[in-house]
């Protein structure tokens, strides 16, 4: 995909000689992904934000909930963000290309301040990708809000609040200081981003994502 162009396809062959060694079992020598082909260094250090002292390296999640390679990498994100070292913060940024990609992250962040988004960040892809609800409209995401029991009205006000649209307008500065240009997408301690595309695969982008964290902690 192209820059703020919807992610429709992953690329299904780049360089089928490079994924074979990266999907390969660990036990195997592997050679290191490359500069430029499996990641991309940023010219300009994008901003990090770190909770604490005990955190050395930000990994950032870039999605969108529909897409539906953001679908396909949740569980596979979510199981591989678990087993990262005590030293790596995981979150997850919302993109927002277009209005219609700013629906989605308003509802995102507007969850958040609800203490809720955990609780309903999976519901949100099943009901777009296995239930097909057409979550594209504040007011489809408010109805949707609602049908889970929640307070729509407190919803609908955060969604058009102004702690929400900081929160998406940061979530988009900081995705052209990574140069997001499709999802899913892992930016790694403000110096590097790897996608699927780039990567070769869903997986093969959490083993290059391994990578670069650990050229981060040597100060790479």
């Amino acid at each position: 995909m192209q820059r703020r162009r919807f992610n429709t396809r992953l690329v299904a062959s780049v360089g089928a000689a490079v994924l074979a060694p990266l999907a390969a079992g660990r036990a195997l020598a592997q050679p290191a992904p490359v500069e430029g082909r499996h990641y991309v260094r940023l010219a300009t250090p994008a901003p990090v934000s770190l909770p604490g002292p005990d955190k050395k390296v930000e990994v950032i999640e870039f999605f969108w909930y529909e897409c539906p390679h953001c679908n396909s990498f949740e569980p596979l994100g979510e199981a591989w963000s678990r087993r990262l070292s005590s030293d790596v913060v995981y979150r997850r940024v919302p993109v927002g290309f277009t209005a219609r990609h700013q629906v989605a992250q308003k509802a995102f962040y507007a969850l958040e301040e609800m203490g809720q988004l955990d609780a309903l960040h999976k519901r949100i892809f099943a009901a777009i990708h296995v239930q097909r609800q057409r979550l594209m409209t504040e007011q489809a995401y408010v109805e949707f809000v609602a049908a889970q029991g929640l307070d729509a009205a407190r919803f609908e006000s955060l969604m058009k609040s102004f702690s929400v649209a900081t929160k998406a307008n940061r979530a988009r500065q900081l995705s052209e200081a990574y140069k997001i240009d499709g999802t899913p997408s892992l930016g790694v301690g403000g110096r590097y981003y790897t996608s699927g595309t780039l990567a070769g695969s869903l997986q093969a982008m959490t083993a290059v994502a391994d990578h670069l964290i650990m050229l981060v902690r040597r100060g790479g």
